[in-house]
C-alpha cells in the first residue's frame, strides 16, 4: 500500500500526470490509472486519515469476495471444500475441475484451475526446509513398483522389491531387488547398504513398517529386536519418522521416484530369470544414476557423496552384521527350551523362568535378564536334544555318564563273576540300553554290602540262573553269599534207601535189576566223536547211536532220556524236565515185575484176589494176601 499513497501523493500535491508518476515509480501508465479508478471507486479522497491502516485501504480498494480484478476476473471455488473433497477416495482434481466448470460455464481452465490451489494449498501447509550435515541421516524405504521374475524350470512369476537407500547430504543412492519384505530381507538390505557407502551414519530413518517398528509412537517408538540389534552392532541409531508423513524422509521418497523413472523404467522391456540376474542390470544402472549430473547443482551425487558424507562416516565393523531372530521362551521342567522343534539346555536353575533366544544360521544363543546363559551350535533334527553337562543337576550328570563301557569297566574292577553277570544281562536284551537300569542297580549294591559280597553273591546268581537287580539283592539280604555251596552235579547227589525210588542203577548205566527188551532195529553203524545229531551233546556223537538211544521214538524222548542212558552226562539237557525213563523201558520194568517176567501181557487178577502192596514180599507173591496193614 505504500506504492499507492505515493500515487496519490504524486497526482494531488504535484500534479502530475499518469505517465509522469508511471516512470517515476517503475510501473505501467495502465496500472497508475487502474489504482486511481480504484480509489474513487471506494469514495477516498486525499489526504487520506491518518488512522487509515494499509489492511484497510487494501480490503476497500479490493472489495468483492470470489472474484479478482485485473487477470482474475473470474469467480473462483471455495478452496477449502475443494481441499476436504480431495480427501475422499476416488476424487481427483479433474472430477473436481468438471463439476466447477458445471457451474461456472465461463470459469478458468483445468492448468490454471490446478495452479490456484496449489498456491491456495502451499499458504495452508508450509514446508520446512530441511537441512542434512553431511554423514548424518541415511533414509530408506522400499519402492512401490515392483519387478517380474521367471522361474526358468517352472514358468512361476514371482515379484520382487526393491529396497531403496539415499543419503541425506548428498543423495547417493543404493537400490537392491528382493523376494520379499520380510524381516531377514530387510536386515540384509541395509547391511548391503551400508556396505555399499562404505561407512556407517549417525542415523538410520526409516517410516514405520511393521517388519523394523513393532510400535509405531512419535516419542517411544518400539523397534524389533532384531533391527535395534543391528544399530548396536554398527553404533547408530534409529530414528522412525512421524506416522504417515512421507515429507519427513522427503530424501528417500524423491530416491524411490528417480529409482523408478530411470532404473525400472528402463527395466520395463526386459525379462529376468532369477534375483541375481536382476539385481546386477540395477547395479549398472544405480552405477550410472549416481554419476550422473544433478540438473540444478551442475554435480554428480558420487562427486557430493566424496565431497561431504564420505569422509563424516563412521568406519565399519571388522564383521558385517550377520542375521539373528530374538524369541522369548520358557524353560520346561527339562531345562530344556524348545526351538523350532530342537531342545536346547540351559542351567537348571532357571526352570520356569522366561528366557530371551537369538538365533542365528549356526548358533543358538540364551539370555536371561541380559546375561548369556547358554550357546549352542545349530542342532538338526526334530525332537532331538543338545545338552551340555554343565547345565544338569548332580544327580542327572552322574546317570548321564553312565555308558556301557563304563559299566563293564566298573563290573571288572569289582569282579570277574559280576562282570559276567553284567554281560549276560546286557546280551539278554533286545536293546543294551534295556539292561542299564538292571546293571547300575546291581553295581550299587557294593556300597551296602561291599564289593567281596556283591562279587560272591553274582557268583551265586550265575549258578542258579538270576538275572536281575531284585535277585542278586535277595542273595545279599539273606546272607546266601555266605552259605557254602551246594553239589550240582546229579550223581554227587545221597538218594534215600527206598523201594519205591529208583538208584543210581537206573539212570547211569550200572547194573540194572531187569533187562530192556530186544531192540528189533539193526545196530547202527559206528559214529565219529561229536555232538549228537538229536541232542546236540557235546559228546553224543561217542555216546549215542546217532538215531537216539534205544526206545526212543522222538526227539524229545531222547533228550528225556539223555541224562540218564548217557554215562557221565552232567548237566541236563535244554528241554530236560525230568528224570522218568522213556515210555519202552517203563513197559519193560512193568512186565519184568509181572509173574514169570515174560513179554506178555500182564494176567489179570482174579475176583477176590487181593491188590498187590508195594512190598517185596507182596511183588513174589501177587496171590498172597499181605499181612502188613491187616491186607
Amino acid at each position: 500500500m505504500r506504492r499507492v499513497r505515493e500515487i496519490l501523493r504524486l497526482k494531488h500535491e504535484c500534479g502530475a500526470s499518469d505517465r509522469a508518476i508511471g516512470r517515476s515509480l517503475g510501473i505501467a501508465r495502465s496500472t497508475v490509472a487502474l489504482t486511481l479508478d480504484r480509489v474513487a471507486a471506494a469514495g477516498l479522497a486525499w489526504p487520506l486519515a491518518a488512522t487509515l491502516s494499509d489492511r484497510v485501504l487494501e480490503a476497500m480498494l479490493h472489495a468483492g469476495a470470489g472474484s479478482r480484478q485485473g487477470m482474475r476476473r473470474k469467480a473462483e471455488p471455495d478452496w477449502t471444500q475443494v481441499h476436504r473433497e480431495l480427501r475422499r477416495p476416488g476424487v481427483t482434481l479433474m472430477l473436481l475441475w468438471e463439476e466447477y466448470r458445471a457451474r461456472e460455464p465461463g470459469g478458468y481452465g483445468y492448468s490454471r484451475w490446478c495452479d490456484l490451489y496449489r498456491t491456495w494449498e502451499g499458504r495452508l501447509s508450509p514446508t520446512m526446509r530441511q537441512a542434512h550435515p553431511a554423514g548424518e541421516r541415511l533414509f530408506v524405504d522400499y519402492a512401490g513398483q515392483t519387478v517380474e521374475v521367471v522361474d526358468g524350470r517352472t514358468g512361476e512369476v514371482r515379484q520382487a522389491q526393491v529396497f531403496v537407500a539415499a543419503m541425506g547430504a548428498s543423495s547417493y543412492t543404493y537400490a537392491e531387488a528382493t523376494w520379499t519384505q520380510s524381516l531377514p530381507d530387510w536386515i540384509g538390505s541395509h547391511t548391503r547398504a551400508l556396505a555399499f557407502m562404505g561407512g556407517v551414519p549417525a542415523q538410520l530413518v526409516p517410516d514405520n513398517p511393521r517388519v523394523g517398528v513393532d510400535r509405531a509412537n512419535w516419542y517411544e517408538p518400539g523397534l524389533n529386536r532384531t533391527y535395534l540389534d543391528l544399530a548396536t552392532h554398527y553404533g547408530t541409531a534409529i530414528l522412525p519418522t512421524r506416522v504417515r508423513r512421507p515429507r519427513d524422509k522427503a530424501k528417500v521418497e524423491v530416491a524411490v521416484l528417480v529409482v523408478e523413472r530411470w532404473i525400472l523404467a528402463r527395466l520395463r522391456h526386459r525379462r529376468f530369470f532369477s534375483l541375481a540376474e536382476l539385481n546386477e542390470a540395477i547395479a549398472l544402472l544405480v552405477t550410472d544414476l549416481n554419476a550422473r549430473p544433478m540438473r540444478r547443482l551442475g554435480v554428480s551425487r558420487r562427486d557430493l557423496f566424496c565431497e561431504l558424507d564420505r569422509p563424516a562416516l563412521k568406519p565399519l565393523p571388522a564383521q558385517a552384521y550377520e542375521y539373528a531372530e530374538w524369541r522369548l521362551r520358557r524353560v520346561s521342567l527339562d531345562y530344556h527350551v524348545d526351538i523350532d522343534g530342537h531342545y536346547y539346555a540351559v542351567p537348571y536353575r532357571l526352570i520356569r523362568d522366561q528366557v530371551e533366544a537369538r538365533l542365528t544360521a549356526r548358533t543358538v544363543e540364551i539370555f536371561h535378564k541380559g546375561e548369556r546363559v547358554a550357546a549352542h551350535l545349530r542342532g538338526t533334527g526334530r525332537g532331538r536334544h543338545t545338552t551340555v553337562p554343565d547345565h544338569m543337576p548332580s544327580a542327572h550328570r552322574r546317570h548321564a555318564e553312565w555308558t556301557i563301557e563304563r559299566i563293564q569297566r566298573t563290573a571288572a574292577r569289582i569282579g570277574p563273576s559280576t562282570a559276567r553277570l553284567v554281560a549276560l544281562i546286557l546280551e539278554s536284551r533286545p536293546h543294551p540300553e534295556q539292561g542299564y537300569r538292571a546293571c547300575l542297580g546291581i553295581l550299587r549294591l557294593a556300597r551296602q554290602y561291599g564289593e567281596p559280597r556283591l562279587e560272591a553273591a553274582c557268583d551265586r546268581g550265575l549258578d542258579i540262573g538270576a538275572r536281575s537287580c531284585g535277585s542278586i539283592q535277595s542273595i545279599l539280604k539273606n546272607g546266601l553269599d555266605r552259605q557254602p555251596r551246594r553239589p550240582s552235579r546229579q550223581g554227587e547227589l545221597a538218594l534215600p534207601d527206598h523201594p519205591n525210588i529208583r538208584d543210581p542203577r537206573h539212570y547211569h548205566g550200572g547194573d540194572r535189576p531187569h533187562a530192556d527188551p530186544p531192540d528189533p532195529r539193526p545196530a547202527p553203524a559206528a559214529r565219529a566223536a561229536g555232538p549228537c545229531r538229536l541232542c546236540r551233546h557235546p559228546s553224543g556223537g561217542s555216546l549215542c547211536d546217532g538215531q537216539g538211544l534205544r526206545g526212543a521214538r522222538s526227539q524229545s524222548e531222547h533228550r528225556r532220556a539223555l541224562p540218564c542212558r548217557v554215562a557221565g552226562a552232567a548237566p541236563r539237557a535244554r528241554g530236560h524236565r525230568s528224570l522218568r525213563p522213556p515210555a519202552p523201558l517203563a513197559a519193560a520194568l512193568r512186565q519184568a515185575a509181572a509173574p514169570g517176567g515174560g513179554r506178555g501181557r500182564r494176567p489179570r487178577r482174579a475176583r477176590g484176589a487181593s491188590r498187590p502192596c508195594g512190598r517185596p514180599e507182596a511183588r513174589r507173591d501177587a496171590g498172597a494176601r499181605c499181612s502188613v496193614a491187616g491186607r
